[in-house]
């Protein structure tokens, strides 16, 4: 059966829907839709649980975690406020070759200016993450209470090597 003209996609047309050149994904909607998996995933919540919170099925759940359909702003907007992290989280870690594949520089045009740069909040880190969430399922309060003196002293003694 042939494809029909208006079906077909084609980068830079409305119906291309920001995919690559190829039909596929694009990178960014993968990489924030990995990290929606990820946030959902240490808060230890099910597609499903997440979809209710959003009015989505867990379907549509799945389609944002792997790039397949785009997050608009103002469903990302909620999904960081239903999993409690910052809108900025969604594209931390992003790798250079990944932000090469914004729409606007796949279609020849770019911005002008580059973003100044900034320090990211560490609490926003995959690694604080998985820091604080196998920190509370130590069960014994006081081997808890010892972990936590071990960091501090291992940050005080790097602040003094620092100086």
């Amino acid at each position: 059966m042939a494809e029909s003209p208006v079906s077909k996609k084609t980068p830079g047309r409305k119906g291309s829907r920001g995919r690559t050149p190829s039909g596929k994904p694009n990178p960014i909607d993968v990489h924030v839709g990995g990290r929606v998996r990820l946030r959902r995933t240490l808060l230890g919540m099910s597609q499903e649980k997440l979809g209710e919170a959003l009015g989505l099925t867990f379907q549509q759940v799945q389609k944002y975690e792997r790039g397949a359909n785009r997050i608009g702003s103002s469903r990302l907007f909620d999904l960081s406020r239903v999993l409690d992290v910052p809108v900025s989280f969604f594209f931390d870690d992003m790798s250079d070759e990944t932000k090469s594949q914004a729409p606007s520089l796949l279609l020849g045009g770019g911005l002008e200016e580059t973003p100044a740069n900034f320090e990211h909040d560490p609490m926003t880190k995959r690694e604080t993450l998985e820091l604080v969430r196998a920190y509370y399922r130590i069960t014994d309060p006081q081997v808890r209470k010892r972990v936590y003196e071990l960091a501090k002293a291992l940050a005080e003694a790097a602040d003094v090597a620092g100086r």
